[in-house]
């Protein structure tokens, strides 16, 4: 069972900047597109950012593009969220997914594996 857990949310000011990481666990994380998700309250979760297995290939959401980085470490089994010039919309709960032996998705329902959800919120 893949076991996935976000950290480095928290409250930042607009303008500011966010790390989150994802460590995932019980899996070979490097057979996994990883995702990262997020969802507002009142709205449906909606695609933020992917990566692929070998960290070749990454897409963005066009309202993150620019001001997001996804990475990851096969290493350390961990990926990441880097999230600059934060806008107070951007304030939702982030989920990191795992796609098992599968290519990159922007849909929610292809994903097999998901993490708990880490907050950020980003005052005005």
């Amino acid at each position: 069972q893949v076991q996935l857990v976000e950290s480095g949310g928290g409250l930042v000011q607009a303008g500011g900047s966010l790390r989150l990481s994802c460590a995932a666990s019980g899996g070979a994380f490097s057979s996994y597109a990883m995702g990262w998700f997020r969802q507002a309250p009142g709205k449906e979760r909606e695609f933020v950012a992917v990566i692929n297995r070998s960290a070749g290939s990454t897409s963005y959401a066009d309202s993150v593009k620019g001001r997001c980085t996804i990475s990851r470490d096969n290493a350390k089994n961990t990926v990441y969220l880097q999230m600059n010039t934060l806008k107070p919309e951007d304030t939702a709960v982030y989920y990191c997914a795992a796609r098992v032996f599968s290519g990159t998705s922007f849909d929610t329902r292809s994903y097999d594996y998901w993490g708990q959800g880490t907050q950020v919120t980003v005052s005005s």
